[in-house]
């Protein structure tokens, strides 16, 4: 009798050790366990600890409330203003409500990564391509808004979105690239004419401060010498002034020619043309010629009036007859008398005196 007693008590305890077994579960700290009992849901969600269920007729779920990091594929689009891209971003998640987890949505991860597949595609066609490449923030703000809205029925909390990489054809990023060194000079072009602009306000400046003390400028020049001497050069470029080499060119043309001072006057009164301080040259009667300087200058006679021809009118006087003049001055032959140049300057060579009795 003893002996079945203890029979039956090694059978009641292995089968309660079989039992508690089969019904003991751990659920870590990070799970959360959703009980079935016949198929419902239990109203209880078990924490994290030792728990039990009924074994055959409870069926635990554990659920992970973990941020969950997902990749999201990249996907082919075409942006507002008419640009192949394709972009790719991750998205980070955690289930906060571990029943709607299990009980709303089959697999919730595969339902999250659609609905951000989707949400990329429709986020690529709203947008421009320098909001992709420069504005992303407000990008992801709209794609995070995009999955949220009905992650919220699952149980699950989208905590940020983000675009990872944008991959453009290779024409477009060599039109950019162009469009960058374009903007690029541009802005070193301004800069530089800028510069410009400062330096030569202030270049006035100076010039404006050494005129008034021009001992400014030589110290200047040898501040520059000194400079250019600290270097070793073979050749030593020494800026001249130009008002030195003004002074130099003035003082090779020389005094300018004196003003003749004394004028002949005709009898009338009026001034006459210039003539040489000899007066009149007269041909010698020796044939010499008038230039030649040994012939010495023959004086007219005491009868005869020596006049320069003008433009004035010769008075009304008898003429001296056809004959040879005495003392051999030459016949005067009105005929022959050569038309005056009143634009050639007075001269001997162009004064030609005559007598009248």
């Amino acid at each position: 009798m003893v002996q079945v007693l203890l029979i039956v008590l090694v059978a009641v305890l292995s089968g309660a050790l079989m039992y508690a077994m089969a019904a003991a579960r751990v659920v870590k700290q990070y799970e959360r366990g959703v009980v079935l009992r016949l198929g419902r849901l239990h109203d209880q969600v078990r924490s994290p600890g030792f728990t039990m269920i009924v074994p055959g007729v409870d069926r635990l779920r554990k659920v992970n409330m973990q941020i969950v990091t997902m990749p999201v594929p990249a996907q082919d689009g075409i942006t507002r203003d008419n640009v192949t891209v394709r972009v790719d971003a991750v998205i980070y998640f955690k289930v906060v409500d571990a029943a709607s987890a299990v009980i709303q949505v089959e697999d919730y991860r595969f339902a999250v990564s659609q609905m951000a597949q989707t949400s990329l595609r429709s986020i690529i066609g709203k947008s421009d391509l320098d909001d992709l490449l420069s504005n992303r923030e407000k990008l992801n703000q709209g794609l995070e808004l995009m999955i949220d809205s009905p992650a919220v029925g699952w149980g699950v909390q989208i905590d940020r979105v983000e675009i990872k990489d944008v991959s453009l054809p290779e024409t477009m990023k060599r039109s950019m690239a162009r469009q960058a060194e374009a903007d690029r000079e541009r802005r070193a072009r301004v800069i530089n004419a800028d510069a410009e602009l400062q330096a030569s306000k202030k270049l006035a400046q100076a010039a404006q401060q050494m005129s008034t003390q021009p001992a400014a400028l030589q110290l200047r020049l040898l501040q520059t010498v000194v400079a250019v001497a600290a270097e070793k050069n073979s050749t030593l470029v020494l800026p001249f002034p130009v008002e030195l080499l003004r002074f130099l060119e003035r003082a090779q043309q020389g005094p300018p020619p004196p003003v003749e001072a004394g004028r002949a006057q005709g009898s009338s009164g009026q001034p006459a043309t210039d003539q040489p301080e000899d007066g009149p040259a007269e041909r010698p009667a020796g044939g010499a010629s008038a230039m030649d300087p040994s012939a010495a200058p023959v004086s007219p006679p005491p009868s005869v009036t020596e006049q320069t021809f003008t433009d004035q009118p010769l008075p009304d006087a008898p003429l001296p007859g056809p004959g040879p003049e005495p003392d051999g001055v030459p016949e005067f032959d009105p005929e022959t008398l050569p038309e005056f140049d009143r634009e050639q300057p007075a001269g001997p060579s162009r004064i030609k005196p005559f007598t009248r009795h």
